[in-house]
């Protein structure tokens, strides 16, 4: 097998600067305000140089650099760019892996199964020329590309090329092209790192000169592990992602209507017939996105053609009322300014239903849900800034103050 990895270090700090244009000079952290109890996703060079890692606190980042600009994440659009890379990614090649959530610590980095493609695409370099001029407009930044036979080493040599530019290891020659390189490289866990270093294990090579005996008998399941990356042996299998499931309906509205409970009304029809699919998968989707094509023909000028109302639910659902009452709520709140001439409705991040057990003896034993449902309903009326919630944080804290926080 040859892979192909693409590797942005820092896409999150790269989407969020696209975002918000510029940062001021000096440290910047991606992840949240740290007041909240989120946990640092990215940070830029200046960051770094202060002690700042991904993974720790957002509050204890703000006691190594109190100056530092704290950046709110984008979660959907951070997760939107990468599955548009993705999409890009199909036409080349239909074996793809990778992750599209920001918080995974994969997040940025993207495989490509390139076996048999040089028939179609030219040699590898030309492939990799090629895919990079289809992301160069949906992501920011110029990748670092590494092609190997497994995965460890395709992410090494990714991790070790130079932005925009190519690391190929030759077939079969794994082992070799790794062996001059830091053992450190075999491992995140810092301890396993620590004990190579005492062991006089400074290279890759002389890691896999040891019998794998050796290494479990030293490190357990680990060193097993160490031993196979070491003499360029796959022990990760390739597993390929499935592209998150979009069901789309949409209808005509003749004549067009400007009234809401007749949008309703069509809205109704689309939702029931997407749920029942739902429903008939055992699968619920996260969010929805409504389309409403405008009749201009009547419509004061500078009016928008469309009017787009986007909705991530509380909780994973296929209940049509739910789905119904919140898009309404959206529309109520910014009605249509011309009349409807088409609806279309697509429910997005399908997903396995998760059952819940209901309580024998309470009848309230779904009122969480139902809160959630309420509270996003009231966000959309009075806006998002109106309403908060709290996470419990320490109940067992001696102050009242820091038993609960704000949710970010």
């Amino acid at each position: 097998m040859r892979l192909l990895h693409l590797y942005w270090p820092h896409l999150l700090l790269d989407l969020a600067r696209q975002r918000c244009g510029s940062f001021p000079p000096g440290p910047v952290v991606v992840g949240g305000k740290p007041w909240t109890a989120g946990i640092v996703l990215d940070v830029s060079r200046e960051a770094r140089d202060l002690g700042i890692r991904r993974g720790i606190p957002l509050g204890s980042a703000h006691r190594l650099a109190p100056e530092a600009t704290f950046v709110d994440p984008d979660p959907d659009g951070d997760r939107s760019a990468v599955e548009v890379a993705f999409e890009a990614l199909a036409a080349f090649s239909p074996g793809l892996a990778g992750t599209s959530e920001p918080a995974d610590p994969a997040y940025g980095l993207l495989a490509v199964q390139v076996d048999g493609l040089s028939a179609l695409w030219g040699p590898e370099p030309a492939l990799v020329r090629r895919l990079g001029a289809a992301l160069q407009p949906l992501l920011p930044g110029s990748p670092r590309a590494g092609i190997a036979g497994t995965w460890f080493a395709a992410t090494v040599a990714a991790g070790l090329a130079l932005p925009a530019a190519l690391e190929t290891v030759p077939a079969g020659g794994e082992a070799a092209w790794l062996a001059s390189l830091p053992a450190s490289l075999l491992t995140p866990d810092p301890a396993i790192r620590a004990r190579l270093a005492r062991f006089g294990l400074r290279r890759i090579g002389a890691v896999g000169e040891l019998a794998r005996s050796a290494l479990v008998a030293r490190f357990g399941e680990e060193g097993a592990r160490l031993h196979a990356r070491a003499n360029g042996e796959e022990i990760r299998p390739f597993r390929q992602r499935r592209a998150p499931e979009r069901m789309a309906l949409a209808l005509p509205i003749d004549p067009p209507v400007e009234e809401l409970e007749a949008v309703r009304f069509v809205l109704r029809r689309v939702a029931t017939a997407l749920a029942g699919q739902l429903d008939g998968r055992g699968a619920a989707a996260t969010r929805a996105r409504l389309v409403l094509e405008l009749d201009l023909a009547f419509a004061r000028t500078g009016t928008p053609p469309t009017v787009i109302v986007e909705q991530r639910f509380p909780e994973p659902t296929s209940d049509v009322e739910a789905i119904e009452r919140l898009l309404l709520a959206g529309l109520e709140r910014t009605p249509p300014p011309a009349a409807v001439a088409r609806l279309e409705l697509e429910l997005a991040g399908v997903e396995p239903a998760a059952g819940q057990q209901l309580s024998l003896f309470v009848p309230q034993a779904a009122r969480d849900a139902r809160l959630g449902w309420q509270l996003a309903r009231l966000a959309l009326t009075y806006g998002e800034d109106r309403i908060r919630r709290i996470q419990l944080l320490d109940p067992e804290s001696p102050l009242a103050e820091r038993r609960w926080g704000w949710q970010g």
